[in-house]
């Protein structure tokens, strides 16, 4: 077969044609970008995918208000009015959300008189489609914007009031996540709108698992979240583009209920947590989902050998990507500390697997 570039390569995965080689995609820390800049002496970041040769997507985060918006990134206060702090944990440093701007309401109308709710007209849809426009010229899919309902309603809620609010005070729940989804809502058609044929997948992102079992009850996900996720994904859908679902943890009870709301593809397969195996999933779900992840990235890829990094990825390839319909990457980012040669191990292997 004829060399596919790296959308090419990427737009046939998700839609089940053949393939010259599987995608690799790269999810990483700025940490390990900048080791990679070094490595590759590449500073600006499209040409370090380029050199290593990923098959990368690119992230379409629009800017609001004059200030560009990363979920990974910090500023003083997000757009939903969530203060943050930057918190150094080892080599890397995270974003933490503080002092919950709804955190002390109890009352559904207060929230007619919250000052911070995004206006959907203050996105920056220009620069948006201006960088999506740059990572055509490399030959890369995009993925944008970022939306949430569960992972925004915790932030602005605080963890602890936000999943008792789902048996306590479902009322509560129920109204705010109304707004957190009609303004994204909103955002959500009009990049679709204006990106067009420069967008290829829309990210959806709601953690729901923990490494043992799931966030809430399946019962309280169906009640508040499955209708409003379905919504979504028909919406997306009506526009041609697919869809990429997150949620870290151990969610096998989820997954029948994301296939029925329509998500196209599953990221990122924590196959250390119960329930996750990466055969089993195949078997059970492959025919229905595309999945993207799935290298283990607690321990292996940061801590492994590069020879452990390429059995983990052969594993993945031969088991999640059996007859295709898998993007290989790390589950979740790769973490800071994490040895550039144990990346290029993930990505070699990839280059060259004849499954």
């Amino acid at each position: 077969m004829e060399r596919m570039t790296p959308r090419e390569r990427i737009m046939a995965t998700i839609n089940r044609q053949p393939v010259d080689r599987p995608p690799v995609d790269l999810w990483c820390t700025p940490e390990v970008l900048d080791s990679l800049r070094k490595y590759t002496s590449r500073e600006e970041e499209f040409e370090v995918y380029e050199t290593l040769g990923v098959d990368k997507i690119v992230w379409i985060f629009p800017g609001y208000a004059g200030r560009y918006f990363d979920p990974n990134d910090s500023g003083e206060i997000t757009m939903w009015g969530v203060p943050t702090r930057m918190v150094k944990a080892g080599l890397a440093t995270y974003q933490e959300y503080i002092d919950p701007p709804i955190g002390d309401y109890s009352e559904p109308s207060e929230l007619e008189t919250y000052h911070s709710w995004p206006d959907p007209d203050r996105f920056d849809y220009e620069g948006a489609k201006a960088l999506a426009k740059k990572a055509r010229s490399f030959d890369f899919a995009t993925i944008g914007p970022w939306i949430s309902h569960f992972e925004i309603y915790c932030q602005m809620r605080g963890l602890e009031n936000a999943f008792m609010d789902t048996v306590a005070f479902p009322e509560f729940l129920d109204a705010t996540l109304d707004h957190i989804d009609s303004i994204q809502t909103v955002m959500l058609e009009r990049m679709l709108k204006e990106l067009g044929d420069d967008l290829d997948l829309v990210f959806i992102s709601d953690d729901m698992g923990m490494q043992n079992t799931m966030l809430i009850s399946l019962e309280s996900w169906e009640q508040f979240f499955k209708k409003r996720l379905k919504n979504w994904c028909d919406l997306i859908h009506s526009y041609g583009k697919k869809v990429l679902y997150h949620t870290d943890g151990a969610v096998l009870p989820l997954i029948p209920g994301l296939i029925e709301c329509g998500v196209d593809i599953l990221n990122p397969i924590q196959h250390v947590c119960p329930g996750m195996d990466t055969a089993g999933l195949k078997q059970a779900f492959g025919k229905d989902l595309i999945f993207h992840g799935g290298i283990e990235n607690q321990r292996i890829l940061p801590k492994g050998t590069a020879e452990e990094v390429a059995a983990e990825t052969r594993m993945c390839l031969e088991t999640l990507g059996k007859d295709g319909g898998y993007i290989c990457c790390s589950c979740h980012n790769v973490q800071a500390g994490t040895p550039v040669e144990n990346v290029l191990a993930m990505i070699d292997t990839v280059k060259t697997f004849h499954g």
